[in-house]
């Protein structure tokens, strides 16, 4: 099976009677021929002996070649007309419906046939779509479309997953944020006379906060991802689910999710922990110049085989939820189906994140301005400090545009990983046969009349 599956042309095949391997015109059958005197008839099986006419040395190209347009003499069929350009005339025998070479409607495996050779040729035909994308390999442009069309079509289940975690989500991190975290232990990272290990103290309740305010993103993040890549799913096949029912499908496969993102999560941090570590150790022992160098050139290298690894896993999620595969097994098929497209897969996830991002920042950003606006500083304040207080106003303000936009990253991200998956395995594993027989399309796969290998 070809990585991109395609359309094979009609090709021509030998005339009944006519040797394959024939080059060059066909001498006339009229030609002369040496005369036998009427008392010695032929013998059968024998060729007639004697000298006769002969064809001149120069002739022309045989690609010119036509018979002598004069009129046919009594008893002589009249010379074909010469051959039009394309694919507009039939060949002898016929290969229009019912001839012998069968290129008509039905003949050559597909549902509705190309048509005869006289009618030309009227390419492919159009996919099967029986949801939001058609089932063939999908360019960029389509799998924007089809996640963004998965939220418009089933926005009733897309934007309730989205907005209830969201808001789960969202007020676990406030509650948090106002009954936990401290504004005074982190003042001293805005104070120029604090003193070492008060900013030390400050930065450790700063990454404290933040690693667990990530957390309970990352949960969030979880559950909507395992829901949403069933919805995304069965809209290809044109089929709406409820969020009941994508809870039911999705449930067996939550912890293993969870699992596959904190694997993944530690390996990128182990990936950075190696690449820094002797840069920090060589400042540690005293040379701070090579240690910050070498720190540098570390995040570097990191980031770089941290990103490959991350884009090479990043279709092991839907893997898991739509094979039922353990982390292993998904790791496994994610790295096997993105072997060969690294670029286009990291390319089409990088414009998908930019575009969901630009959008929730339109979103995000004018309520955190009303937030900063109603709280005790103002927009002022928070304009020159670059540090708005933790209160509840401004808590509560701008909580209310970070779940407006998860609701539109959530749906974008997810459904553009899910599709990706699909496409990959239409393209390697000719995926789209399976999903026209589970969307119930007629005359479509294998198992059309006559369907040749490959097509």
């Amino acid at each position: 099976m070809n990585d991109t599956p395609g359309w094979a042309s009609p090709g021509s095949a030998p005339s009944d009677g006519q040797k394959p391997d024939a080059s060059g015109p066909a001498e006339p059958e009229d030609r002369p021929g040496p005369a036998q005197p009427a008392d010695q008839p032929g013998q059968p099986g024998q060729t007639p002996q004697g000298p006769g006419p002969q064809w001149s040395k120069e002739q022309p190209p045989p690609a010119q070649w036509s018979a002598p347009s004069g009129p046919a003499g009594p008893g002589q069929a009249p010379p074909p007309p010469p051959p039009g350009p394309g694919w507009g005339t039939q060949p002898p025998g016929g290969y229009g419906p019912g001839g012998p070479g069968g290129y008509g409607p039905g003949n050559h495996g597909h549902p509705g046939g190309y048509g005869g050779w006289g009618s030309g040729w009227g390419g492919p035909p159009p996919a099967a779509k029986p949801g939001v994308i058609p089932l063939r390999p999908l360019g960029v442009g389509e799998i924007l479309d089809g996640a963004v069309s998965t939220m418009r079509t089933h926005w009733r289940t897309v934007l309730g997953i989205s907005l209830t975690v969201a808001v789960l989500t969202e007020v676990i991190v406030v509650l948090f944020q106002g009954l936990v975290l401290d504004d005074s232990s982190t003042e001293a990272l805005d104070d120029p006379s604090a003193t070492l290990s008060e900013l030390s103290r400050a930065m450790g309740d700063a990454l404290l906060n933040s690693s667990v305010i990530f957390v309970i993103s990352l949960v969030g993040t979880v559950i909507a991802t395992a829901l949403l890549t069933t919805v995304t799913s069965r809209a290809v096949l044109g089929k709406s689910v409820t969020i009941g029912e994508a809870w039911r499908d999705a449930r067996p496969q939550v912890l293993k999710l969870f699992g596959l993102i904190c694997l993944l999560l530690l390996i990128t941090a182990g990936i950075v922990t190696v690449g820094t570590l002797p840069g920090i150790l060589i400042a540690a022992a005293g040379s701070t110049g090579p240690g910050v160098a070498l720190t540098v050139l570390g995040v570097i290298g990191a980031g770089i085989v941290a990103l490959w690894l991350m884009i090479r896993f990043s279709l092991a999620s839907p893997a898991l939820m739509l094979e039922k595969q353990g982390i292993k097994k998904a790791m496994s098929r994610s790295a096997k189906l993105v072997r060969g497209t690294w670029w286009r897969i990291f390319g089409i996830q990088l414009l998908a994140t930019i575009i969901a991002n630009v959008v929730a920042s339109i979103i995000v950003i004018p309520f955190t301005f009303l937030a900063a606006a109603l709280s005790g500083d103002g927009i002022t304040g928070w304009l020159n400090t670059g540090v708005a207080s933790l209160g509840w106003t401004f808590l509560i303000v701008s909580g209310i545009g970070s779940v407006i936009g998860s609701m539109i990253t959530f749906p974008i991200t997810a459904g553009v990983t899910v599709l990706l998956y699909i496409d990959q395995r239409i393209r390697r594993e000719a995926l789209d046969l399976e999903l026209a027989r589970a969307a119930g399309v007629q005359g479509y796969g294998p198992t059309a009349p006559g369907a040749t290998p490959g097509s």
